[in-house]
């Protein structure tokens, strides 16, 4: 089948139109997209000379919803099936794989990096890490489910490893993107959350959607920022130990402000990704007794939790994203360039 997109061609350059063939092999899938979410990742591969694992030209996009049009020999009968494809697919068969850390695989493939993307109008990706959804390829919620496949999932992993249950305190540093998604999976898993961020707008929406409190941090050093929150725990009866921490800003000062709130048995997972430096004492691990975790995508198999959050509307998407016709993917991404975007872009093959 004939697939067009939109491709690198070159870092700092537009996207260009890409035309290429793509035909199932042995356990691949076609998967024509619904739906492609823009991820600030995309941008850094883009912008800021974060490497790629397929040489250029390279469709990017690894946010997609979509329906299975063909399957290569040994796929799973998912034909015809609408589908969330997830941004990281374990190979299942290596020893990371099997000791349960997919995550670190090193056969997995990551849409957009390793093959190409969702900023086109179909992906070819391993038919194993697919995970079928009861939605019609035209409802505008399997277009909005594509961010499920980082933003949503991503948060979820993050607040799972942090063992978030409830009366937890869970502490956002960055409310859009991930963040604003993160903020509604501790609160559906019982936590008390606040959410900082620099933008009135998206505090305002997670306010309400699962922030308990919000915190405007803008010109506030990393110190005072510390009291502030200390203070707003002390106030809620919160225990001043064992926090649960998120850096989901991917900035410079969110990592260091994420990195100062650390606590007494503090948890920070640290999601968000900046290609620069941050200065950070580490002795504070030591000294607190406390722990920093990455996360580098969600294995598909917990893809099914994920989604029960949103069919049961303990977790709302709609108001976190906003559609784009496909062929305006380079007007989105300077909109994203320019902090102009308050919600998470879904792009749409075919819509303009």
């Amino acid at each position: 089948m004939q697939v067009t997109g939109w491709a690198m061609e070159a870092r700092g350059a537009p996207l260009a139109p890409f035309t290429w063939e793509a035909t199932p092999g042995p356990g691949e899938a076609l998967v024509e997209v619904a739906g492609c979410g823009v991820c600030h990742t995309d941008l850094s591969f883009l912008d800021d000379g974060v490497p790629v694992r397929h040489a250029l030209p390279l469709v990017l996009g690894h946010e997609v919803a979509g329906r299975v049009v063909a399957e290569g020999p040994g796929g799973r009968g998912l034909e015809g099936r609408s589908v969330v494809v997830p941004a990281v697919i374990p190979c299942g068969a290596c020893p990371s794989c099997a000791r349960g850390r997919g995550s670190i695989c090193r056969g997995q493939v990551f849409p957009g990096n390793d093959v190409h993307g969702g900023f086109a109008t179909h992906v070819l990706v391993p038919a194993r890490g697919l995970v079928p959804v009861d939605l019609a390829f035209g409802d505008p919620a399997l277009r909005r489910l594509a961010v499920v496949a980082d933003a949503v999932s991503t948060a979820w992993e993050a607040v799972r490893r942090a063992g978030v249950g409830p009366g937890d305190f869970a502490v956002f540093v960055g409310a859009g993107g991930v963040g604003g998604f993160g903020v509604q999976v501790a609160r559906a898993l019982g936590a008390r959350v606040l959410a900082l961020d620099v933008d009135p707008e998206r505090l305002a929406l997670v306010a309400a959607h699962g922030a308990e409190w919000t915190l405007d941090v803008r010109d506030r050093s990393p110190a005072d920022l510390k009291r502030a929150v200390r203070g707003l725990a002390k106030e809620a009866g919160l225990a001043p130990e064992g926090w649960r921490l998120f850096e989901t800003s991917g900035t410079r000062a969110g990592q260091e402000a994420a990195f100062a709130l650390l606590g007494p048995g503090a948890h920070l997972g640290v999601v968000g990704f900046h290609p620069g430096d941050a200065t950070v004492r580490l002795s504070n691990l030591m000294a607190f007794d406390a722990r920093a975790e990455g996360v580098w995508g969600c294995p598909p198999e917990q893809y099914p939790a994920v989604l029960d959050l949103v069919t049961t509307g303990r977790l709302d998407l709609a108001p976190f994203v906003e559609e784009h016709p496909l062929d305006q993917v380079n007007a989105v991404l300077d909109r994203l360039r320019g902090k102009a975007l308050r919600r998470r872009p879904i792009l749409v093959p075919g819509r303009g």
